[in-house]
């Protein structure tokens, strides 16, 4: 650049470069250096969508036994590549020294510290080698200098794993092919493609079925560190276990001498219309069948958790078969007699992530409350309930000290991803303990968070968070996206979305209204459950009174105002598409229910439309009025806003259709609409490419309708 500059006096006579002075002579030498030098990038001040793929991610983590030392592996993805590579690092809690001790894996997960025959090991599942498509086996790491001992070598690969405390024996799951494909069925048709289906559930949220079955297996740990020959608990069940789509290692558990196994299983004929799963507990010694410990409950049962003296059983328990955000409880199993308690009875919130304290007295439990998520101690009685963290923070518990004092845990917000810390359960206070993305954040501009309340329709107050752009003046108008949460049923909370990213909107000069509407946990159980059979009426009130009461701000733009969501929240900016009165100046949907009754003849888990609105719409003239009332599809005669639709091809929960329908719906009108198709994603958008293409197109679209000319 400077070198053009530079050229009528690199080509001066040499008399008149002899009279110049000294310190002009550095100058051009300074200069000139400067000119064989790249520039250095500024580094970022604001969040951008590409920015947001250069963040590590922290994944799992656990405690040495000695509470000294913490593992935790954290995700680096590479936007060119398309793709992502984990690393392990142990990082030493007296010191806060770290040490990467496995770093560009393809994958790892179900991190570990055990016994081993060689000394306390790291255990993990990790695919090592990406270049020869190696499949993910068990491996022992050595803490003290990273040395990687294979143990397995399935040839699909296995997943799952969790060592027996005795550090004697190990449970992990194999993909078992027990069901035939046509081709096999009819030999003499090799290249027949299709699929012969019998029964429900043939495709679930993001993948058809396979044929296969996740069997857990039990195997003994060698002399020389390797796996012995597993034992299938399942063998030749139809069934899987840890129940689909999302269960994991935390579905079962091995009691502290190892001499009992116990574990979840979802074995029901009506697959699609339950949610009845149950926790069985297997005695690993005699080998007899396993015995179902919760039988007599109908809905939910799963996580199983030893006590400390291996007495006692724990799980999570939802009540209600078919209502998956039920109420979930500790329930405490006597393996003795046999005899059950509620460790929650009482209680007004919901529970997750449960452990045992090591006196085997109580149990920490993490649990949404006003908009965050925080920590809580119970006895195993039922009494002495008390909050052990404190913060606008999404707190979770990875693990208690041998101490019983402290807890390693991880925390996050609206600003910024999880980072890993300690806990002191009695003072509340915490100490940062990994710093995985501390030079990112050094020059970022923050947004800022606030809580807002606001009075509904039937005079209740609704918790929002408000989010404010980095430099905020309040004497400017600034534009503003009311954001429409999903589940239906999940808390506005302080998580860190790498979609539906709070700062990253605000980074983009937008103010976010984020509303704890009627329907989301944290706020008691009434207001959690009074969204079922109601989706159109007071949780569609809640979020037009809040927007309402933004709008009312002088520094908010009434003009440039945007409704966005994705699955239940695309649910609500297809309602509000028939209802918002002028209030939104365009509104996006991703991978929203636009039409209640195609939506229950294609989605896959039955029992959540049956419990929400009462079975299906042809079940009675009573149910087929709130099929009618409350489908958003039914009134797009009312739409007059400019729309973007989103929906992904593997989206089985929400099917593609449903976008498809309100696409067409806005097109046949004229209403100015967009559609943004993704073949390979399924209810989310994962990949790393992907995602990018989808905030440019998100904001691209905004932008256009709610922002000034000058301003884009």
């Amino acid at each position: 650049m400077f070198e053009d500059h530079l050229t009528p006096l690199t080509k001066a006579p040499v008399m008149r470069a002899q009279i110049f002075p000294l310190a002009f002579l550095l100058l051009l030498l300074t200069l000139g250096a400067a000119a064989q030098t790249p520039e250095k990038t500024a580094p970022p001040t604001l969040m951008t969508p590409e920015l947001l793929w250069k963040l590590g991610r922290l994944g799992e983590a656990d405690l040495s036994k000695d509470g000294r030392f913490a593992a935790f592996t954290v995700r680096d993805y590479n936007l060119k590549n398309n793709d992502g590579k984990s690393s392990l690092s142990v990082v030493d809690l007296k010191t806060g020294v770290a040490r990467k001790l496995l770093k560009g894996w393809p994958s790892i997960s179900d991190v570990q510290f055990a016994p081993s025959p060689f000394g306390e090991r790291i255990y993990l599942i990790g695919q090592a080698d990406a270049q020869s498509k190696k499949q993910a086996q068990i491996w022992a790491i050595n803490p003290a200098d990273g040395a990687a001992l294979q143990l397995s070598s399935f040839k699909d690969g296995c997943a799952n794993l969790k060592v027996a405390p005795n550090g004697q024996n190990l449970a992990y799951t194999l993909d078992v092919k027990l069901d035939k494909k046509p081709n096999e069925i009819y030999e003499d048709l090799p290249k027949a493609d299709a699929r012969i289906i019998d029964s429900l559930m043939y495709r679930h949220w993001n993948a058809w079925h396979d044929y296969k079955y996740s069997h857990i297996h039990l195997a003994a740990i060698k002399p020389d560190g390797k796996v012995g020959k597993g034992t299938d608990i399942l063998e030749g069940r139809h069934v899987d276990s840890p129940v689909p789509p999302f269960g994991g290692t935390s579905q079962f558990d091995w009691s502290p001498d190892g001499s009992q196994f116990a574990y979840t299983l979802k074995d029901q004929e009506n697959w699609a219309e339950s949610t009845n799963s149950d926790v069985y507990l297997l005695d690993v010694a005699s080998g007899k069948d396993a015995v179902n410990v919760s039988v007599a409950n109908k809905g939910y049962d799963n996580d199983p958790l030893f006590s400390p003296d291996g007495k006692s059983l724990a799980y999570h328990s939802m009540e209600h078969d078919g209502f998956e955000s039920d109420r979930n409880r500790i329930m405490v199993y006597n393996i003795a007699t046999k005899q059950m308690t509620e460790a929650t009875k009482g209680l007004d919130q919901t529970v997750h992530g449960t452990v045992w304290t090591h006196d085997g007295k109580g149990f920490v439990f993490a649990s949404e409350h006003r908009g965050s998520q925080q920590l809580f101690t119970i006895g195993r009685d039922a009494k002495g309930l008390r909050q052990v963290s404190e913060g606008r923070y999404e707190w979770s518990l990875r693990s208690l000290f041998p101490d019983g004092k402290r807890a390693l845990v991880s925390f996050a917000r609206t600003e910024r991803p999880d980072e890993l810390a300690v806990l002191d359960l009695s003072s509340k206070a915490s100490r940062t303990v990994s710093h995985i993305n501390d030079k990112i954040y050094a020059s970022l501009k923050l947004p800022t968070v606030k809580e807002r309340w606001v009075e509904a329709t039937d005079g209740k107050k609704i918790h929002c968070w408000v989010v404010y752009p980095p430099d905020f003046d309040p004497s400017k108008k600034w534009p503003m996206l009311t954001y429409c949460q999903g589940g239906p049923q999940g808390q506005v909370g302080q998580y860190f979305s790498y979609r539906w990213n709070f700062h990253l909107m605000a980074a983009n000069g937008y103010v976010v209204l984020a509303p704890n509407r009627r329907g989301l946990p944290g706020f008691g159980r009434q207001w959690n459950d009074q969204i079922s059979g109601d989706w159109g009426g007071q949780p569609m009130d809640d979020l037009l009174s809040a927007t309402d009461s933004m709008l009312s701000e002088p520094y908010i733009d009434s003009k440039r105002a945007a409704a966005v969501g994705a699955s239940f929240g695309g649910y609500s900016v297809y309602w509000l598409m028939g209802h918002h009165a002028n209030r939104f100046a365009t509104m996006i949907a991703h991978c929203g229910v636009f039409n209640l009754e195609s939506m229950y003849g294609s989605t896959e888990e039955l029992f959540f439309a049956n419990w929400e609105f009462g079975g299906p719409y042809w079940k009675s003239p009573e149910i087929q009025k709130k099929y009618d009332e409350f489908s958003p599809n039914r009134y797009v005669k009312n739409w007059d806003t400019p729309l973007l639709v989103i929906h992904n091809e593997k989206d089985f929960r929400v099917p593609l259709g449903q976008g498809m329908e309100a696409f067409t719906a806005a097109q046949i009108q004229g209403i100015p609409s967009r559609f943004l198709y993704f073949p390979e994603e399924g209810h989310w958008v994962s990949k790393p490419q992907n995602s990018v293409l989808w905030n440019r197109v998100f904001f691209e679209w905004l932008d256009k309708y709610c922002k000034e000319p000058a301003a884009i």
